[in-house]
């Protein structure tokens, strides 16, 4: 299967491909059957062995993962060059054999499927000793955690190398919006990194429990940030886009923003007085 979380009716009912790994005839006429309203729509059908079924699975979502560090990796360029990631994106997404879908620079991916999967195919490519699979892959891991790191330590330079008892808001728990998810959320890992460093950390989401007794949990975006030094927006909920800067001003004890997902309007913020910092965006800093 390959469903995405909070999309999973939609892609089953209209999928964009199926995928049969199947030992005989009849296994593949009886698939055929089950999903025979989606194969007159035209869905793709690719009939393949077990292994290569597997592979194609996991496959998938590594070639994700590896985009999304990707665009981390050049976002870090960015930053140290003087560039901007967002137009870089933007510019390699007109590219058809690349694509805009999964280029987006952040905090980097989480949740229970693309970690689990790239480490399981990870594991197997060790296994039966294609290294370089297995390297590949630790690649793209590492720098997917080498984000969370760069924000936390953002953070804490931004208020100036000691953060103990200072207060942080932080908009989003789940590890991306549409979800209650908290399975390997980077917004987490960030906000728990801020705690442990002694900070008072407040964390606000529309969906997403916070189970962590180091970190407050907030009923309202206003009670998150209301005194805070510091704003950190960690997952990308449209309603934290909708939010009126100016408003938010008037709750914080500095208007001090880190954008870790490079998703707010950088000018209607800077325009209502505050500072807001974008990873792979230099000119912000």
């Amino acid at each position: 299967e390959f469903l995405q979380e909070g999309h999973a009716v939609e892609n089953t009912l209209r999928p964009d491909r199926l995928v049969f790994g199947v030992q005989s005839d009849h296994a593949r006429a009886m698939l055929h059957r089950c999903y025979a309203l989606a194969i007159s729509d035209d869905t793709p059908v690719i009939n393949c062995d077990l292994a290569t079924a597997e592979l194609i699975k996991t496959a998938a979502n590594l070639f994700l993962s590896t985009k999304i560090s990707f665009i981390n990796a050049m976002a870090q360029m960015c930053q140290a060059a003087g560039g901007d990631v967002t137009l870089l994106a933007d510019a390699l997404g007109h590219d058809q054999r690349i694509g805009r879908d999964f280029l987006n620079a952040g905090l980097g991916f989480g949740g229970g499927c693309l970690p689990k999967d790239i480490r399981a195919l990870a594991a197997r490519a060790r296994e039966l000793e294609v290294d370089v699979l297995g390297d590949f892959i630790e690649a793209v891991e590492s720098i997917n955690e080498q984000q969370r790191s760069e924000v936390a330590e953002l953070a804490i330079d931004q208020l100036g190398g000691d953060v103990t008892g200072r207060r942080i808001g932080v908009l989003g728990a789940a590890f991306k919006p549409g979800t209650d998810d908290i399975r390997n959320s980077p917004a987490l890992t960030v906000a728990r990194r801020l705690a442990a460093a002694g900070a008072e950390v407040w964390v606000y989401d529309p969906q997403a429990v916070v189970p962590d007794n180091a970190i407050r949990r907030a009923e309202s975006v206003r009670e998150a940030v209301t005194d805070a030094e510091l704003v950190l927006h960690l997952t990308e909920w449209p309603e934290f886009r909708q939010l009126d800067p100016v408003e938010v001003a008037g709750w914080v004890k500095q208007p001090l923003l880190i954008d870790g997902r490079l998703k707010l309007d950088r000018p209607r913020w800077t325009e209502a007085g505050w500072k807001i910092v974008q990873l792979g965006r230099a000119a912000t800093l």
